[in-house]
């Protein structure tokens, strides 16, 4: 969603006759480059900061605090060189040994993403995290790696390269896990890979992570996701705790090269997608045809709040982004709800029978 300034923290406010907003703005109008369209954000920050300070909150949450800061803004900076490249997350158990079936399924599918210019992010460890690197190799692949008060190494091909980042929160690691992804591949495991899956599946239903593809990757006569996707069927979405269609946010494939295809057919065509108030756009690489648009228009209205479907070109409202000036766009008032139902509507754009111009 758009940012909107939090007046509560933005308010005047001073103490023992200095007025620590303008000192706020003077640090500000030193650090801050020139017209960076960042400036409020920073500002804001700077107040939560000065505003814990005023109350001086115990030693334990001002540690938080100060290790979160930390930790983000270093992981900002590091992966800074790695935003151009689309990335996909793989989960899976640690405990997986070197010549499981799984094993070799999950090196192979390091492979595969590697072969279409996709990193891979794990956690590091070992199991089914150090197969999927070696199978992409270093220079495909990321880890996200959890300091522990025992011993804890990271797997051979990241470990000791620029390619490895450590975090001391489990909370910090999870947001990047996810919002590095532009997909996610979860092999079976244990609890903290359905920890992963259903918390990524919630983000997403809820709005509050993009649609991407999440991929349930098993061996040809495993039961693992088969018999889960199961469970959900009959408890969760026959008692109505989730909308039917929200199954539609996970995918079960048997191999390695149906898992990469998968990802890269949900980027066919669709780009990605953003909020711009209370419009809802997603960038398309290939315009829709005229039958095709009036198509979404029958089939996907329960997307729409009120209105329409709409192609348009970039505009002012995007500026922030201009890198994606060259994309078409489809707008419309999302519901903002049935998530499910979305990835509907990006499998439809993604077939070339309905682009204007065919690839």
């Amino acid at each position: 969603m758009p940012y909107d300034p939090d007046d509560y923290l933005s308010r005047h406010f001073q103490t023992s006759g200095i007025d620590l907003t303008q000192k706020v703005d003077e640090l500000i109008n030193l650090t801050v480059p020139s017209g960076s369209p960042n400036l409020a954000l920073y500002r804001e920050m700077l107040i939560t900061v000065v505003r814990m300070a005023q109350a001086d909150r115990n030693r334990w949450d001002a540690k938080i605090m100060l290790q979160t800061l930390r930790e983000m803004e270093h992981a900002f900076s590091v992966l800074e060189q790695f935003k151009r490249r689309r990335k996909v997350t793989v989960f899976g158990s640690a405990r997986t040994p070197e010549g499981h079936p799984i094993y070799t399924l999950a090196r192979q599918l390091g492979a595969e993403l590697a072969k279409r210019d996709l990193m891979v992010i794990t956690g590091a460890g070992g199991g089914i995290m150090a197969a999927a690197h070696e199978g992409a190799g270093l220079e495909n692949s990321l880890g996200l790696n959890i300091t522990l008060p025992f011993e804890q190494h990271a797997n051979t091909t990241v470990d000791g390269t620029e390619h490895l980042l450590s975090f001391h929160f489990f909370f910090v690691r999870k947001l990047f896990f996810v919002k590095e992804a532009d997909a996610l591949v979860l092999c079976p495991g244990g609890f903290g890979t359905l920890d992963e899956a259903l918390e990524v599946l919630t983000l997403i239903q809820t709005g509050k992570s993009p649609v991407v593809p999440v991929v349930l990757l098993d061996e040809p006569d495993g039961s693992y996701w088969e018999d889960a996707i199961g469970f959900l069927h009959e408890q969760l979405e026959r008692n109505r705790y989730i909308l039917p269609s929200d199954m539609n946010l996970m995918r079960l494939v048997r191999n390695a090269d149906e898992a990469a295809a998968e990802i890269a057919q949900f980027y066919r065509n669709y780009h990605s997608s953003r909020w711009l108030k209370n419009s809802f756009v997603i960038r398309m690489n290939h315009p829709l045809s005229e039958k095709s648009l009036g198509q979404v228009q029958e089939q996907f209205a329960d997307l729409c709040l009120e209105g329409d479907f709409s192609q348009q070109a970039y505009s002012e409202s995007e500026r922030d982004e201009p890198e994606f000036s060259d994309l078409i766009r489809l707008a419309f008032r999302f519901n903002g709800r049935d998530h499910g139902r979305l990835r509907e509507l990006i499998d439809f754009i993604n077939l070339p029978q309905h682009w204007a111009i065919k690839a």
